[in-house]
């Protein structure tokens, strides 16, 4: 049942393959095991989405704790307790299987990287979808932003533990993750005005400039994705990242969580352009 390739070197579509499908095939390319890499490029326009799976029993103050910390986790939806598929935002797929692939957390520790998850799904099991910021890509590239992940195959973006603490909701606390991005200085405010208008994606930047001020002290020392070098005409602006889930499992020793893989995104059928409900 389990899908092996998690570095993604024996798929059997490439990238490139990927250009073009729809959102609904790029989950069934998946679904079917042709493709296990990350999710940077696909079905351009359509929104990205972190995964958290729990138990209904931490389901309630999870979802407080999204509504409470909306940068970070802005929630696209939650399916019903037992059912796998997110009906609101991706009609017909499985959150079991449409994941390049997943991340298992027990007690507090990720302990297993899978591509198939059936063989762990309960019947008590929700399923959380959060904003991601991937989903933005095509508004950047239509805005001729250079970054360096859509430039480059092998980068991304540099992604930290921040000083910046989420609000706690029942058993959920901890910090906020923050993705970095080198931007030209020239292009800092068409960038803050552009994704300000996707609150679902994380919007605006939280911080400009010294990364000191929100607790990172060497750019160097990612957490998750790659360092990005900055240039003297680039300034490092850090958004919330939905990744902060997975901190706060760590932070909290929850028994069991389930997430995407950082970088590896479920991909709904709702368009990035679409207005927040």
């Amino acid at each position: 049942m389990e899908r092996r390739n998690l570095d993604g070197a024996d798929n059997t579509l490439s990238r490139a393959d990927l250009e073009g499908l729809s959102a609904a095939e790029v989950r069934q390319v998946i679904r079917d095991g042709q493709w296990t890499g990350t999710s940077k490029g696909h079905a351009l326009g359509r929104e990205q989405a972190n995964i958290v799976i729990l138990r209904e029993e931490y389901a309630l103050d999870f979802m407080r704790f999204c509504q409470r910390n909306p940068k970070p986790l802005f929630l696209i939806e939650a399916t019903d307790t037992g059912d796998p598929e997110p009906t609101m935002s991706a009609p017909g797929a499985d959150i079991r299987t449409d994941v390049p692939a997943y991340r298992v957390y027990r007690d507090g520790k990720a302990v297993e990287d899978l591509t198939d998850i059936r063989h762990l799904w309960r019947d008590d099991h929700v399923a959380f979808l959060t904003g991601c910021n991937l989903s933005v890509d095509q508004v950047m590239i239509e805005a001729e932003i250079p970054l360096p992940h859509l430039i480059s195959e092998s980068a991304w973006p540099s992604q930290y533990v921040s000083n910046i603490a989420c609000l706690p909701a029942g058993v959920f606390y901890g910090p906020q993750v923050v993705s970095m991005r080198p931007i030209p200085k020239d292009l800092l405010v068409k960038v803050i005005e552009l994704t300000s208008r996707f609150p679902r994606s994380h919007g605006a930047p939280l911080h400009v400039g010294d990364p000191a001020a929100i607790g990172i002290d060497n750019l160097d020392d990612v957490i998750w994705g790659k360092p990005n070098a900055v240039g003297p005409d680039q300034v490092t602006a850090f958004w919330a990242c939905g990744i902060t889930a997975q901190a706060v499992a760590c932070e909290i020793g929850i028994p069991e969580m389930i997430t995407h893989k950082p970088g590896h995104m479920f991909v709904t059928d709702l368009a990035v352009v679409d207005p927040v409900r």
